[in-house]
């Protein structure tokens, strides 16, 4: 199965609805919100700073991201990164490895829409031990710090990136 990882804005009409129908596990709902909530931040006010992505399986959207960059960032940032906000597999594909080939295709796709960004940060409550395995396994760094968050404490992880 070929997946890629897309800006939303490059979606066809028919990836648009699918993306809109895109739900997670009722559990999963505190941590990553829903996508109704995501394609509100993205397209109420667009801004610069927000762009959406999906994941595309053989050419259906199976996942979706938002990242933010300045002015955008949430009060956590580093003011030279963007950050991963709404990570949300659709609950019929979960556990196929969407959300590892998400992430992995994530640095690419940050440094194409802001080639100035110097890293990607993350915010992830620490009782959401599958996205800490995750995030953590595919080189994120927990960096020591947490923060009350809308659910409980929240970790900050970062990953640095390379040029292209």
């Amino acid at each position: 199965m070929q997946t890629r990882l897309v800006a939303y804005e490059a979606l066809n009409a028919v990836q648009t609805q699918q993306v809109g129908a895109i739900e997670v596990h009722p559990e999963q709902l505190p941590f990553c919100g829903d996508m109704y909530c995501a394609l509100n931040t993205l397209l109420v006010n667009p801004s610069p700073g927000i762009k959406g992505f999906a994941l595309l399986a053989d050419d259906v959207p199976v996942a979706f991201l938002l990242l933010k960059c300045p002015p955008c960032l949430p009060h956590w940032a580093d003011a030279h990164s963007a950050t991963l906000h709404a990570l949300q597999v659709d609950r019929s594909q979960q556990g196929r490895g969407f959300g590892k080939a998400c992430l992995q295709a994530l640095p690419a796709a940050a440094l194409q829409a802001w080639p100035q960004i110097k890293a990607l940060e993350l915010s992830v409550d620490t009782h959401n031990v599958a996205a800490m395995g995750l995030y953590l396994g595919l080189g994120w760094v927990d960096r020591g710090e947490a923060y009350k968050g809308r659910v409980g404490y929240e970790r900050r992880l970062s990953r640095g990136l390379e040029p292209q």
